[in-house]
């Protein structure tokens, strides 16, 4: 009798969590989610690394998108993922299948860690090492993490922790550390948006999903203060981002780095009080990537006025979504089915999670906001890679020239090289002919690996003896 009393009341337990919503205002609110993204994205394509010492000065702002929407990459690596979550019922794609898409489809028009990770893939490096700042100089600053998370957040509604875990299984292809609790806090935020109108809840969502010693969690809190000290002075707000989290000089770390760019949105929001023109236009205005950071912003506040509003604002957009930069994929998507890809991936997520769905009301169990991935340590974490991986570099030294070209690159990346130069001096010297035969590699190895850890991957891929190429070349 016991038993099954609590049994009854584990099961009562579980039907109090869930919310009933109309399935109609979801499947709006996912719409609404993603319009906001694509107009943020494009709309902001003009305004895109403009602002830096200076922010913008855009006074008007009419969304638009009269030609259609076409594939950019705030959105398109996102696309690829969706329409294999869809195909197949798999919400968390496994690695090498994560792998097979990007050689499949995504083979231009990335740039920075993405464009770093895809060579990675070449070597055989599979996610998530490829987003791990031992063997990709961009993640441990990278914007990947929030620009390319935020369908994540619209696949989750009122699921912020489910949100931020299936995020990150594909951000982390390119980012980790801080980018990543940027994953947690934006996908948190917008799951969160579903069922808020309230731009602070939403913001204390974002924080409770980051670990506590995040340096986001700082910015957050930084950002607000700012804004309530000068409810009317965005221009003032931003001046003290940029005083206090520009540590570059405006260069690449600072424009294509989470500190400012997280910041921009937490501005652009509070500024914006829910109002989309509004807040779409001081992302731009807050500027650096700002194209991404209008995108962000967008989809937040996209969820919380939905799609049935916005195209009754009489804005002129085309429904098209052209395939302009991704091979064998569909030519003939449109917004309207990206979003109805989206509806029925969120379908599953929620019935997986204890929730129900029908075609009238989805009974979604709601979660609170929780950090569910901790910072790491870096010397640890290349500890603990140093240690499982160097018996498996050193017999990749008499493998196959991939296989070679692989132990050679992480054995330069986890500082092995010079033990195992020693050690087989002529398996060395093959192993970096082979990882010169993957020039694209080398060079985004010598010409594009930011500081710092750029100039150390460097310095340790000299010293292990791979030479430099005489100059850059274009690799796509």
């Amino acid at each position: 009798m016991k038993t099954g009393l609590v049994a009854l009341a584990c099961v009562l337990a579980a039907a109090a969590q869930r919310v009933e919503v109309s399935a109609e205002v979801v499947q709006d609110k996912i719409r609404g989610g993603l319009l906001g993204q694509i107009l943020g994205d494009l709309n902001g394509l003009k305004h895109e690394m403009k602002y830096i010492a200076e922010p913008g000065n855009v006074v008007e702002y009419t969304p638009a998108l009269p030609e259609g929407a076409w594939t950019d990459d705030d959105t398109d690596v996102e696309w690829v993922y969706v329409l294999e979550m869809e195909r197949t019922g798999t919400t968390l794609l496994a690695p090498a299948r994560i792998t097979q898409l990007w050689k499949r489809h995504i083979n231009s028009r990335i740039w920075c860690s993405n464009q770093y990770l895809r060579q990675l893939m070449d070597l055989g490096i599979e996610p998530p090492l490829t987003g791990q700042i031992q063997f990709n100089p961009w993640a441990d600053f990278n914007l990947s993490g929030q620009f390319l998370s935020e369908s994540f957040g619209l696949i989750a509604p009122g699921m912020p922790q489910t949100a931020a875990r299936i995020g990150l299984n594909y951000t982390r292809v390119g980012i980790d550390g801080e980018p990543a609790q940027a994953t947690q806090l934006f996908t948190s935020m917008i799951a969160t948006a579903f069922f808020t109108k309230d731009i602070n809840e939403i913001l204390e969502a974002g924080v409770a999903a980051l670990d506590p010693a995040s340096r986001l969690r700082q910015i957050v809190t930084d950002v607000r203060g700012w804004h309530r000290a000068n409810p009317n002075d965005w221009r003032t707000t931003r001046r003290l981002l940029k005083q206090n989290y520009s540590l570059y000089n405006g260069e690449m770390q600072d424009r294509n780095g989470y500190a400012l760019n997280a910041g921009s949105v937490i501005g652009a929001l509070l500024y914006g009080q829910g109002d989309f023109v509004q807040t779409v236009r001081h992302a731009f205005n807050f500027g650096w990537d700002c194209d991404n950071n209008a995108a962000t912003a967008g989809t937040i506040v996209g969820v919380i006025r939905g799609n049935r509003w916005m195209m009754a604002q009489g804005w002129n957009i085309q429904d098209r979504f052209r395939n302009t930069s991704r091979d064998q994929m569909p030519a003939d998507e449109t917004i309207t089915h990206f979003g109805e890809r989206l509806i029925r991936i969120a379908q599953r997520v929620i019935s997986q999670h204890g929730g129900e769905t029908t075609a009238a009301a989805y009974r979604i169990r709601r979660e609170k906001p929780g950090n569910v991935a901790p910072l790491e340590s870096v010397e640890r974490q290349t500890a603990e890679l140093r240690s499982k991986m160097t018996a498996e570099i050193e017999s990749g030294l008499a493998g196959g020239p991939q296989q070679q070209a692989r132990a050679a690159y992480m054995a330069i990346c986890l500082d092995l090289a010079q033990g195992l130069r020693a050690k087989h001096s002529e398996h060395w010297a093959r192993a970096l002919a082979a990882l010169n035969g993957y020039p694209k590699v080398v060079q985004v190895l010598f010409f594009q690996s930011p500081v710092p850890a750029g100039e150390r991957l460097r310095a340790h891929a000299l010293a292990a003896g791979l030479p430099k190429p005489a100059s850059p070349e274009k690799i796509w």
